[in-house]
């Protein structure tokens, strides 16, 4: 909707383009890389928030693995192994990481001038 009343399709509606057309080669182009960073965002909360239920013992239950429960598991060992705790939060930490690197490596991507003309 914030797209709706924008310059760009003012004039492609005034250059007589239809409502598909002004949909997809005006409107989407311009709005993929916000939900392109807002998808790898949302997937790296959930990412985070199933670790977190899984280490208080609501997330996933125990034949399945999750780095949560295997952190809450860890604790126990803390003072004589303390790599059992360390591998578990490392990869969550790498894996969010990732998915944020990779939604605004996506997002640098989409917004430079030669990737456009290229489409």
């Amino acid at each position: 909707m914030a797209y709706k009343k924008a310059d760009f399709v003012i004039a492609a509606r005034h250059l007589g383009a239809g409502h598909l057309r002004i949909i997809v080669y005006h409107i989407l182009p311009n709005m993929m890389s916000p939900v392109i960073v807002a998808a790898s965002l949302n997937f790296s909360a959930a990412i985070l928030i199933e670790a977190a239920l899984s280490y208080l013992g609501l997330g996933v239950q125990p034949p399945d693995p999750s780095w949560g429960r295997m952190l809450n598991e860890s604790q126990s060992y803390i003072h004589k192994a303390p790599w059992y705790a360390l591998a578990p939060g490392i990869f969550i930490t790498l894996t969010v990481l990732g998915f944020n690197l990779l939604g605004d490596g996506i997002r640098d991507l989409m917004a430079r001038k030669d990737y456009i003309d290229a489409i």
